[in-house]
């Protein structure tokens, strides 16, 4: 899709936001204005380093940089698999993670992050997916996990756990995961989560863990399908 159908979808999210009546509220990040930000330069899906959830020539690509200590995270991760049921057969929209651990206020989150690179490099972006689903499903978010729970979630999600503690004593993954958290900076990210929609080159960001209905007006702005208005009134929140 070429850019100037960019500002377009820009200004439907920002609507439906509005709407909504919905806002952003952080502890960590700067008060931002409930809208989207516009276009952004951000690195497309890169195959072999991202992992995604859905078909990878998808038209829509949301990706994702979070936090796996994130509670806002944590509430999105719900949304997203929502939004993939609703779109992932159609082909038309996937969903790409990027680590972004705030290590300044979630210490732990750096080493879930990587964890969760160790689960994909033995079971592929499956394992991944599953590895960081049931990190969110466990964890109280905000620093709580209990950190030696990371080989028994590899256990739980079917991986060798010999193999996932071999590579969790290694630093293979240390500049994948400080270089995907430079680009979210770069790219203007003051929280988490982080999530661009994505066509072609052009990217848009939606601040913070965006409702089910927001999602759904912006993908659907870009399919060029009819936008329903929001069903529901959410809180949109980075951390």
């Amino acid at each position: 899709m070429k850019s100037q159908y960019v500002l377009p979808i820009t200004i439907v999210v920002a609507g439906a936001l509005i709407a909504g009546g919905v806002f952003l509220a952080g502890k960590s990040s700067a008060p931002t204005n409930g809208t989207t930000d516009g276009k952004v330069s951000v690195r497309p899906y890169t195959p072999g380093v991202d992992h995604i959830l859905g078909n990878p020539n998808a038209q829509v690509k949301v990706i994702e940089y979070m936090d796996l200590e994130c509670s806002h995270c944590k509430i999105f991760n719900d949304t997203m698999h929502l939004i993939m049921k609703y779109y992932g057969d159609s082909g038309k929209v996937a969903w790409v993670q990027r680590p972004f651990p705030l290590t300044q206020i979630h210490s732990k989150a750096a080493q879930e992050a990587y964890a969760a690179e160790c689960a994909a490099a033995q079971g592929g972006d499956t394992a991944y997916f599953a590895y960081t689903d049931r990190i969110f499903e466990i964890t109280p978010s905000d620093n709580g996990l209990d950190l030696t729970q990371l080989p028994v979630i590899a256990k739980d999600v079917g991986l060798n756990v010999d193999t996932f503690n071999v590579c969790m004593k290694g630093d293979t993954f240390n500049e994948k995961i400080q270089t995907s958290y430079n680009e979210a900076i770069a790219a203007g990210a003051q929280g988490t989560p982080f999530t661009l929609l994505m066509v072609g080159s052009d990217s848009v960001v939606l601040n913070g863990a965006q409702p089910y209905d927001s999602m759904r007006a912006a993908i659907d702005a870009v399919l060029g399908e009819e936008i329903t208005p929001p069903s529901t009134t959410g809180t949109t929140t980075t951390q």
